[in-house]
């Protein structure tokens, strides 16, 4: 997955990505790194990247994820495999994704249950203004706050 979903995203926001310095930043947090997924084309590959991800994070022995996509529409796919192959090993996971007017994912399954929605547009939609359709810190704060509630539970 990715980390924001505008195609309109500076390499300083990639660099100075909100989500990766609020975890690092969290003293209750034990930020472990980065899994950087890609969006395959056909589905046979999109399950076994969500497949090989979950296992991943269960070897890692993590408390909680959060996984953030860089797109919508056909990588919704991507996204639900990856939130519900982490969340069928009993791994709180919280989302961050671009969901807009619609609020809707193409897919879905019962542990896509909290997303944080990164649009910023009243309409919904994504915008021509450079950088505002990105993850920010209030959603990183946000993404943060309800993970560690999941795995308080």
């Amino acid at each position: 997955m990715g980390v924001g979903p505008s195609t309109k995203e500076t390499t300083l926001h990639h660099f100075r990505d909100p989500l990766i310095k609020i975890l690092g930043q969290d003293e209750e947090i034990d930020f472990q790194g980065i899994i950087v997924g890609g969006i395959p084309q056909d589905n046979v590959s999109k399950i076994r990247t969500g497949e090989r991800i979950g296992a991943w994070v269960e070897a890692m022995r993590c408390d909680g994820v959060i996984v953030s996509a860089d797109s919508w529409g056909n990588s919704d796919i991507d996204f639900a495999n990856t939130v519900e192959q982490i969340g069928s090993r009993g791994i709180p996971v919280v989302g961050c994704s671009f969901c807009g007017t619609t609020g809707q994912f193409v897919v879905t399954n019962p542990y896509m249950d909290t997303i944080v929605d990164i649009n910023k547009s009243e309409e919904g939609v994504e915008t021509d203004v450079v950088g505002e359709n990105c993850l920010t810190e209030l959603d990183a704060r946000k993404a943060a706050a309800l993970l560690k509630l999941k795995m308080r539970k």
